[in-house]
């Protein structure tokens, strides 16, 4: 193993981890703040994809609300908010055939989408990253956090970035660039759902300490470019039920958006809280596609892009504590999502935007050259507490567990019953504190779904789908999916589960290979598309994801 080169470091007041929407929010929102307050401070934000919005994925409907509030005059800025929602519709598919259409008075008002917008959220960060630039924001794309920097009292004081040029073996290559510290007064974690920073920060501080169990889903989704015909720009379809099931434990939700340029997203979340281990996610969305709700969209279109993400989705009670010494968690990173509204892009630029306001006002304190700046920035929980962000999560904080926990048929009249009727004001909180990677049944006790083979028109497979994700990684690399014991995946979890991850991966990254010592576990770590699922399925918690080397993975088009 090759020693480390001494790394060069660089000072900022802020530093901030991840390039999504809740990130260049925050950025933007300082240093909005520092030019009407007249001060100098300096920003870095490091994103780990080739390009802001390269791993950025998404339905999306968004709601502009936060983004309103950051950009007043974003129509005159030119906000790609262009293909307003026309049509709302959702449905309960009962079976392969079957479906029912669910009449908008009854449900919960959240769950409409009057003033929304369906547009693609990869292109909304490209233009907020503009923005940020044009602030004087220092943007680092290509560059993936690798460490947290702490200093002898523990408090945060930056990242590092990841060395690039080594081996598989751990050897440098003759291309070896060590990374580089960037250090700041707060940092700002903001990677997205399971970010492995964040995931080690919690764990660190404790922050979890008062919160409920965590839970996650997984979300597929593509790019379809339809004919004319089959095309209604704004229109919006959300469906729950088949293909997954209807009791606990067998959540899915399914959505179809009409795009601008005759293109629609379609996509299935699965909960990750399933106990069969032969599901795959994967399979299960490509026969989704065949329903009648759906084909008719997609006949005679063409795939133009495949991608999948874990999804936070535990709610306002397994929210963390937000602030540490030196830092905070941002997005999805902490959770700020509205399951309800089945939407996380104006919750996770508001938390950016109340994490920048209390920083400024921390960095401006009379105290903070004692200080430094790196002590623990409470107003960032006080300003959540007091901001629409909390009454919101507040009201929608049932709406994630009582799916995981009751499935659709008992959670419909639960929430009919709390959201509709009691506006999200029920004096109870729903709790499930078994984790998603627990719930898995022994193989033998299940039945294996009979999924169809691919028919290369509306249904494919897992390698020519990556394929289509521009999922790129240097191969001569340490691999990023690190294992804990390497012997559990064929000893324990082969025998016990048949080993999920060949199924619950969406990119086909681990296989078990048959061979004539025995079966072999497999790590295909460059189809990687960065989910983070395998941190959170395997039934061992045998799998930590890390980033590999910067401007790896994905590289999303429009999505």
């Amino acid at each position: 193993m090759a020693e480390a080169s001494a790394r060069e470091a660089m000072e900022f007041d802020v530093v901030i981890v991840g390039g999504g929407p809740s990130g260049l929010a925050a950025a933007c929102r300082i240093m909005q703040l520092a030019q009407a307050k007249g001060t100098e401070t300096s920003v870095c934000l490091v994103e780990k994809g080739s390009e802001i919005g390269a791993h950025i994925l998404s339905g999306a409907v968004v709601e502009p609300r936060a983004l309103f509030e950051l950009f007043p005059n974003w129509e005159e800025l030119g906000a790609p908010l262009t293909n307003p929602v026309i049509h709302d519709e959702m449905y309960f598919l009962v079976n392969d055939t079957n479906r029912i259409k669910i009449p908008p008075w009854v449900l919960p008002k959240d769950t409409h989408n009057d003033g929304n917008y369906a547009l693609s959220l990869g292109n909304l960060c490209r233009w907020m990253g503009e923005q940020a630039e044009a602030l004087g924001v220092n943007i680092f794309p290509g560059f993936a956090a690798t460490e947290v920097l702490y200093d002898d009292a523990g408090n945060v004081v930056g990242i590092a970035t990841g060395d690039m040029g080594v081996g598989l073996d751990g050897e440098h290559k003759g291309t070896y660039t060590p990374g580089y510290e960037l250090r700041a007064k707060q940092t700002i974690f903001a990677e997205g759902c399971r970010g492995h920073l964040g995931k080690e920060l919690i764990a660190k501080f404790e922050l979890d300490k008062d919160s409920t169990t965590q839970h996650y889903g997984i979300g597929l989704k593509e790019l379809w470019d339809v004919p004319p015909e089959n095309h209604t720009p704004g229109k919006v379809v959300h469906a729950m039920g088949w293909p997954l099931g209807f009791g606990p434990g067998s959540f899915s939700g399914s959505f179809l958006y009409h795009l601008e340029n005759n293109q629609v997203a379609v996509g299935l979340i699965v909960d990750l809280g399933y106990k069969n281990p032969h599901i795959s996610p994967f399979d299960e969305f490509q026969r989704f596609k065949h329903h009648p709700l759906v084909a008719p969209t997609l006949t005679g279109g063409k795939r133009v892009s495949y991608g999948a993400r874990a999804i936070i989705k535990g709610g306002l009670p397994a929210l963390p504590e937000l602030a540490f010494p030196g830092g905070m968690l941002v997005g999805d990173d902490a959770g700020f999502l509205n399951m309800l509204k089945i939407k996380g892009t104006h919750t996770g630029m508001k938390s950016g935007m109340l994490a920048a306001e209390a920083v400024m006002d921390h960095l401006l304190a009379d105290d903070v050259a004692e200080t430094e700046g790196r002590g623990v920035v409470t107003t960032y929980q006080t300003r959540f507490e007091n901001s629409w962000l909390h009454d919101e999560l507040h009201r929608a904080r049932n709406a994630g567990p009582a799916f995981h926990k009751f499935g659709i048929l008992g959670a419909s009249p639960f929430l009919f019953v709390d959201q509709t009727i009691a506006g999200g004001d029920l004096p109870v909180t729903l709790k499930d504190p078994t984790p998603d990677y627990a719930t898995l049944k022994p193989a033998s006790a299940c039945k294996k779904p009979d999924y169809p083979k691919p028919d290369g028109v509306l249904s494919f497979d897992k390698l020519s789908s990556v394929f289509l994700s521009n999922t790129n990684h240097e191969e001569d690399q340490p691999c990023h999916l690190q294992l804990l014991d390497p012997s559990i995946p064929v000893s324990k979890n082969l025998p016990e589960f048949d080993e999920p991850a060949q199924r619950y991966c969406p990119a086909g990254v681990y296989e078990i290979v048959q061979e004539d010592s025995g079966p072999r576990f497999q790590i295909n770590a460059q189809n990687c598309v960065h989910c983070k699922t395998c941190d959170i399925k395997d039934p061992a918690q045998n799998i930590t994801w890390v980033v590999p080397e910067g401007a790896g993975g994905p590289n999303y088009p429009n999505m």
